[in-house]
């Protein structure tokens, strides 16, 4: 369930799931603009799991919530946006290709353009490569990308289904710091197919099949 009020330049949405009788919160967020200043807010702690269980969890608990307070300043065909830990990101689109590139700490350059009929996206992030390609044949929207993964949609809005096939995934060792993770063990290749129906009452009802642990999980959600 997600929940959204909006009050001039500021907006807040909270999203909550329910498992049986059990409400939860799964994220607050709250953004103003004021100007060429955009102010947001993560109030939000996500209780991940630290356990070494082979999925990469982080080591410790992490604290992800915050405050980002953005400056996005236009200059020619080019904006410049400056936040509040010193990053600057570039963002532009020049014959037809948008590039937005991000210095200081984290280094990375995104750009992406639509080619002949296709949507195509490359990222490097701090030197490791990424791509993405997307079009749609016959109605069906489909997308590939660098990891192997491969995605199919079918039908209207309101009542689709998504074929998924999750590529392989090579293991990665631990790492140390204060953002350090456990170990992460390889993971065979998978597949899922997600049914979705609107319903007239505005709730939206799903069903996913994945094939890894043979499981089908259903779920009802709704939208104010």
């Amino acid at each position: 369930m997600v929940i959204v009020g909006t009050a001039g330049g500021t907006s807040l949405t909270a999203g909550y799931d329910m498992e049986g009788a059990s409400l939860a919160t799964t994220s607050v967020n709250l953004s103003t603009t004021i100007g060429p200043v955009t102010i947001a807010a993560d109030m939000h702690q996500t209780d991940e799991d630290n356990d070494n269980n082979g999925d990469g969890d982080y080591q410790a608990d992490q604290d992800d919530t915050g405050v980002t307070v953005t400056l996005d300043a236009p200059i020619g065909d080019a904006t410049i946006g400056l936040d509040d830990d010193g990053g600057v990101t570039v963002t532009g689109t020049w014959a037809g290709v948008t590039i937005a590139h991000t210095m200081g700490d984290d280094k990375k350059t995104v750009g992406s353009a639509a080619i002949a009929g296709m949507d195509v996206s490359i990222t490097n992030d701090d030197g490791s490569s990424t791509w993405s390609l997307g079009t749609t044949v016959s109605g069906v929207a489909l997308t590939l990308d660098s990891e192997n993964d491969v995605t199919a949609a079918f039908g209207l809005a309101g009542n689709t289904m998504t074929v998924s096939h999750i590529g392989a995934r090579a293991s990665a060792a631990a790492t140390t710091g204060a953002t350090a993770k456990y170990s992460k063990k390889a993971a065979a290749a998978y597949t899922t197919v997600a049914i979705s129906r609107s319903l007239t009452s505005g709730a939206t009802l799903a069903a996913t099949y994945k094939s890894s642990d043979e499981s089908l999980t259903l779920k009802a959600s709704v939208a104010f």
